[in-house]
């Protein structure tokens, strides 16, 4: 089952509370106040799992909780410290907090390599016990702290495949078929006429070490960006291509005009999302073997021409014209990867050397907010 959408819910661990304590001891009559103070609760992470390519885990367990601290206990001993609670996720995952008033999305994390880790929900801090209240005019106090409460959200999750070639086109272009000669995916091919219901993800290898990650997106038709069809569900996962290979079913055995296919499709790509239109995008006719018009490839060719894009005959079921295409895309995708290399060492760099006030100090932690913690 291939879930890309989710709603889940989490909860950080709450603070253990102080503990009132006194020491008692034979010798020692004057002991004084010993409570120590709780354990801060384990808070939540989110981390993206190269093993996982599906949000279908969430559809059955929707509800996470990290650890809560311990209590604090006498003889100025602190409560153990929750554990904190690691949730795993695809690489490509989108989280966004849900307003409980609005019902409104504000993005919270963006996954997009492997082993990222972000906080979703920091746990309670401990409350303080009577010790820490003790002072010259109270050397009795009887006060103490309950933990705070762990930050509790409701999250929805949307899952952004990381590929990096996406191909499109109307269903039956040809897509799946593709997909399996150039790639070690196996996706459900047939005789008759289907679409792919869910998205396919392939590695393709290159000479020279070289490989990249191509999806094919079930197949798109008119009014997709309306939510007909797969389209609109699917659509999402080819907004982090970065480059477009386009199939048209060339072959006459559809009834459809290949250009007007061409043109639909692109049209369904720009009222979706208008970016989609920048990509790089590569035009190829599929099916050449069957081909009963050759002014069918004709037509389709001048029209790629005029809009500057590279076209390319092949026929996925031979192997015809399918290298060229495959290594026309590779000079595309060895550019934008080397763009995303300094792009990501300049954020490094700027996080190295940002300014640090010098009175900073990690250990100093602001007191505890007053009033009473409100319910949940």
């Amino acid at each position: 089952m291939f879930v890309d959408e989710v709603d889940i819910h989490i909860k950080a661990g709450d603070g253990g509370r102080g503990s009132l304590s006194f020491r008692r001891e034979k010798f020692v009559p004057k002991g004084g106040p010993d409570g120590g103070n709780g354990g801060a609760g384990g808070s939540v992470y989110v981390v993206a799992d190269p093993h996982r390519n599906t949000l279908v885990h969430f559809r059955f367990n929707p509800d996470y909780q990290a650890q809560r601290g311990g209590n604090g206990a006498g003889a100025l001993r602190t409560g153990r410290g929750g554990r904190d609670l690691d949730i795993p996720v695809p690489v490509g995952t989108l989280v966004y907090k849900i307003d409980p008033d609005t019902g409104d999305k504000v993005q919270a994390a963006d996954l997009t390599v492997v082993g990222q880790r972000v906080l979703l929900a920091q746990g309670g801090r401990g409350g303080l016990g009577n010790a820490h209240f003790a002072t010259s005019t109270n050397r009795a106090p009887r006060k103490v702290q309950p933990g705070e409460p762990g930050q509790e959200f409701e999250l929805h999750l949307t899952l952004k495949l990381l590929a990096d070639v996406g191909l499109v086109g109307y269903p039956n272009a040809g897509k799946s078929t593709l997909i399996s000669v150039i790639s070690a995916a196996k996706p459900k091919i047939a005789a008759y006429p289907f679409t792919t219901l869910t998205p396919n993800l392939g590695v393709v290898a290159l000479s020279g070490d070289r490989d990249f990650v191509v999806a094919d997106v079930p197949g798109l038709i008119e009014g997709a960006h309306e939510g007909h069809g797969l389209g609109h569900q699917f659509l999402r996962h080819i907004e982090r291509t970065k480059v477009i290979i386009h199939l048209v079913d060339v072959s006459g055995a559809s009834g459809r005009d290949p250009v007007e296919d061409f043109d639909t499709i692109r049209k369904e790509l720009e009222l979706y999302n208008p970016a989609l239109l920048k990509k790089p995008h590569l035009v190829a006719a599929n099916k050449i073997d069957a081909v009963d018009d050759p002014k069918r490839v004709t037509a389709l060719e001048k029209r790629a021409k005029k809009l500057k894009l590279k076209f390319f005959q092949i026929s996925a079921v031979t192997g015809a014209g399918v290298k060229e295409l495959v290594e026309a895309a590779w000079p595309i995708i060895a550019k934008a990867r080397e763009l995303e290399a300094k792009a990501i060492a300049v954020a490094q760099d700027e996080t190295e050397n940002r300014d640090v006030p010098a009175d900073y100090n990690p250990a100093l932690m602001p007191p505890l907010r007053s009033g009473t913690p409100k319910k949940r």
